[in-house]
């Protein structure tokens, strides 16, 4: 039988086409489109890796400065003085950080300034020189979308073109700082906006992340390596059917609700202590020498300098850091509480860096001690701890899941996937990011239903809880001849 071409309506004549005919047109239009993204995405991923490669040496060599010169604690105060001038001069709008980006990829607009990645990268190596607790995520994000913003000017590209090249700069960002290049693509999609991902991106996203991932490799800066011990063969509890141990995931629910209420408090902390600084201290430049305070006297008031800095490497032997939490006995009880002060201290003061790593030392060093109380593998919850406080501060459970992959292993996929979508939940309409917005509530929530960002959705939810406490007081309000107002 012979192929017939289709007839298709337009109105007036019926114009006679060939399916193959636009089979063949729209993947021609594929193929050019990824050739033009490729060309786009991958000299932008190379300038990106490379400053993050070269930040990460410079924020190893600060840190390693500062754990030989112990005294640069006493400084904190004035560096945070240095940093608050630094922005109040040069830095302007790039004090929003990853908010800001995130707003311009929301309005699909272009205004990151150049001047945002070598302000983050300066103002995080103060920050760890002088001993803050903070992260590098932030840093590397904003070196990401920064110099993607700026190639996109050079490029004159505009609307969804501009607010595509962003997205691809956050997943170089993160990618290339982390190892972990599947991971930065979809975060980078997935924790615009809760509850949906566009996946117009996900393609250049995905290459922006392998070339920032190779290019940092490239120049010899390694990451980190975590391992989860070997679980021993436990018998399945119902039958053959279930392949895996009910028990252990029972308790890891149980546990990942716990990694989602951390999640919730870090967040909630950082923002409170950013509104109460404001109100309390007539004089912003105040605030991050109160914070640099602050930390003195937390770390005098312990003992151990186990809660300062990045986490990752041990200033001296038998310190608490996210390797030494994969092992027993290698975190204190409230290390995960204690981390989150500090950390909610320098960030809510105004020093810089990022919450990421200091989220995966929270979740790790809790995993650790949840272990202990569910006689659990110790390894296994704190990588599930890691992945799951991340989960539930960035609201980025498919993200969070696939990092679990891609630092350690396949093996218990199912089990990361439980811990980043139950911390996820229990994190509530909480985040670290208050640009994302809600495009699906995690429950039906009237204050969370119109896609708003976070932080108009909660002040929303406080206004309306103002003024019902207000009609509350006015119903129990007695008149003198025993009615009640309305």
């Amino acid at each position: 039988m012979k192929n017939r071409p289709d007839k298709i309506q337009t109105g007036r004549k019926p114009i006679m086409t060939d399916n193959n005919s636009i089979s063949l047109k729209e993947h021609f239009a594929i193929i050019k489109h990824l050739v033009r993204w490729t060309f786009l995405v991958v000299p932008i991923a190379l300038v990106i890796g490379s400053m993050v490669a070269f930040f990460l040496w410079l924020l190893g060599v600060a840190i390693h400065f500062n754990f030989n010169h112990p005294w640069l604690l006493f400084l904190l105060p004035l560096a945070g003085l240095l940093i608050h001038l630094i922005y109040q001069s040069v830095g302007k709008s790039s004090e929003k950080g990853n908010n800001l980006i995130m707003e311009q990829i929301h309005v699909e607009g272009g205004g990151v300034p150049k001047r945002m990645a070598p302000i983050i990268l300066v103002t995080t190596v103060i920050t760890h020189l002088f001993g803050g607790s903070a992260g590098r995520e932030g840093t590397a994000v904003q070196i990401g979308g920064s110099i993607a913003a700026m190639f996109a000017g050079w490029f004159k590209l505009k609307g969804i073109d501009m607010r595509m090249i962003l997205t691809t700069g956050v997943a170089a960002g993160f990618g290339a700082v982390f190892g972990t290049p599947v991971t930065g693509a979809i975060f980078a999609m997935e924790v615009l906006t809760i509850g949906r991902i566009q996946y117009d991106a996900l393609l250049p996203a995905l290459i922006a992340a392998v070339v920032g991932d190779m290019t940092v490799a490239a120049w010899h800066v390694s990451h980190v390596h975590y391992h989860i011990a070997l679980l021993p063969q436990t018998p399945y509890f119902l039958s053959d059917f279930l392949h895996f141990d009910i028990l252990l995931i029972g308790k890891v629910i149980i546990s990942s609700a716990v990694f989602g209420l951390a999640s919730f408090l870090f967040a909630g902390m950082v923002h409170e202590i950013k509104t109460i600084c404001l109100k309390v201290f007539k004089h912003k430049w105040m605030i991050p020498v109160f914070g640099g305070l602050a930390i003195i006297g937390l770390t005098f008031l312990l003992g151990k300098p186990d809660y300062l800095g990045l986490g990752v490497e041990a200033e001296y032997p038998g310190a608490v850091t996210i390797p030494s939490a994969f092992h027993l006995a290698g975190s204190d009880t409230w290390s995960w509480l204690w981390k989150t002060i500090y950390t909610t201290l320098t960030l809510g003061t105004g020093f810089k860096g990022g919450e990421v790593t200091p989220l995966f030392y929270i979740g790790a060093t809790l995993g650790n001690t949840l272990s202990g109380l569910l006689n659990a593998p110790v390894s296994l919850f704190a990588a599930l701890g890691f992945i799951g406080v991340f989960a539930g501060a960035t609201n980025t459970p498919l993200a969070c899941t696939f990092m679990g992959v891609e630092l350690f292993g396949g093996e218990h996929v199912l089990l990361f996937a439980v811990a980043c979508f139950t911390a996820y939940f229990f994190s509530g309409h909480s985040g670290i990011y208050s640009a994302q917005r809600i495009a699906v509530p995690k429950i039906f929530d009237e204050y969370f239903a119109d896609e708003a960002s976070l932080s108009e959705s909660m002040k929303r939810r406080g206004y309306m809880h103002q003024k019902l406490r207000k009609y509350t007081l006015l119903f129990k309000k007695r008149n003198n001849d025993g009615t009640r107002n309305y």
